[in-house]
């Protein structure tokens, strides 16, 4: 006997209550989308716009310093995404044990989420001065050398990496503790009956379990560090030289500069690196979370 599909719900909304929410979607989002699309392929200003196609894509793509920032764009996003996750899991495991003072400890960790990005940048290029920096300073005493954390191009771009995960990781430690804290103890209890340890109750219980979570985390970082400005034009504004330059930091110097056409494409192209690494990464983790 063939089965008949069961039909599609009905919503219990009539089709005019979406039309205030589409408006502001089509407004806020549509448009600009659009017209964002269109003047990349100008030459514009403020008054006039010429059609000039594919033209600011491959210039793009065929300048070192544009390129550059691409790449770093990439380097920044994989590493602060992975690190807001390995530690924001480590410490909600921590910060959800029966340890001293956990209230503030939480407190403490989740702090920096709510101090002003660019004050904690002016803040900590003020600490990473070369020779008057109190990182440095506390290093010499002693007895090592402090390196030149935005001053050396091999340092600068990980340097404001580290400052990101330091001002971010509270917020995927909270994510995590809501996570954990979604667990039924039961699972940890049978397993203690099974005699597991406390390191195969993390990898064959917390890990699997805490999927959700993470998969809010990555997603949350990885979308923050492609698009992230604010924090390194504070710290380093690209420098030195183009070394921790960064797709947005390319555009608002495009931008300054008066090529509107190219850093216009610019934003489409962050637009759809964007896409293209987050829509896959979602889809390929639900789609784990279904087999599983």
């Amino acid at each position: 006997m063939i089965e008949t599909p069961p039909r599609s719900r009905k919503s219990p909304y009539p089709l005019w209550f979406f039309i205030p929410a589409a408006i502001i979607y089509g407004v806020l989002f549509l448009v600009p989308t659009i017209s964002s699309l269109w003047f990349s392929m100008t030459r514009w200003d403020l008054s006039t716009a010429e059609f000039i196609g594919l033209e600011n894509f491959q210039q793009f793509f065929s300048e070192p310093f544009l390129i550059q920032g691409l790449v770093n764009t990439l380097i920044y996003a994989v590493t602060t995404s992975g690190l807001k996750t390995v530690c924001g899991l480590l410490l909600a495991v921590l910060l959800t044990s029966n340890i001293f003072a956990r209230g503030f400890l939480r407190t403490l960790v989740f702090f920096p989420v709510l101090v002003s990005t660019i004050g904690i940048g002016i803040t900590f290029a003020v600490m990473m001065h070369p020779t008057k920096g109190i990182i440095n300073v506390a290093l010499e005493t002693i007895g090592i050398p402090g390196p030149g954390w935005l001053t050396n191009p091999a340092l600068a771009l990980f340097s404001v990496a580290l400052v990101d995960v330091w001002k971010g990781v509270g917020l995927a430690t909270l994510i995590f503790i809501a996570g954990l804290a979604a667990i039924s103890p039961d699972y940890y209890e049978a397993s203690r009956i099974d005699g597991a340890t406390r390191l195969q109750q993390f990898f064959r219980i917390t890990l699997p379990l805490v999927r959700p979570a993470t998969v809010i985390v990555v997603t949350l970082s990885l979308i923050g560090g492609l698009r992230s400005f604010d924090l390194i034009w504070a710290m380093t504004r690209g420098g030195p030289g183009f070394s921790s330059d960064v797709i947005a930091s390319v555009i608002y110097k495009q931008y300054q500069a008066g090529f509107y056409g190219l850093s216009t494409a610019g934003n489409v192209i962050l637009f759809a690196l964007i896409a293209v690494i987050i829509l896959p990464f979602t889809l390929w983790f639900n789609r784990r979370g279904v087999e599983e």
